[in-house]
């Protein structure tokens, strides 16, 4: 697993939200090794940062793109009405 450097943490955006969160995973096993130097560390938690923010505006674009697409379909979820649909 490579280590993260101070000027590669920020250099490129993640491909996509998996990437995103496969890079973050990585990131998190670094941090609490407890092995990086504090330069490093301060990256890696910028780094994740962002990572945090992608994945969130990505999240969020999907959920504005479901309610497009089910527009006033969308209703509360509830377990009472998936228990009486099998009956």
């Amino acid at each position: 697993m490579p280590k993260i450097s101070a000027k590669s943490a920020t250099e490129t955006a993640p491909a996509s939200f998996e990437d995103a969160m496969q890079e973050l995973e990585q990131l998190v096993v670094q941090m609490e090794a407890g092995e990086l130097p504090l330069e490093a560390s301060v990256a890696a938690y910028k780094r994740g940062s962002e990572l945090v923010k992608f994945c969130a505006a990505q999240l969020d674009k999907v959920d504005s793109q479901v309610k497009v697409l089910e527009g006033d379909m969308l209703k509360p979820f509830s377990a009472d009405q998936t228990a009486g649909e099998d009956d």
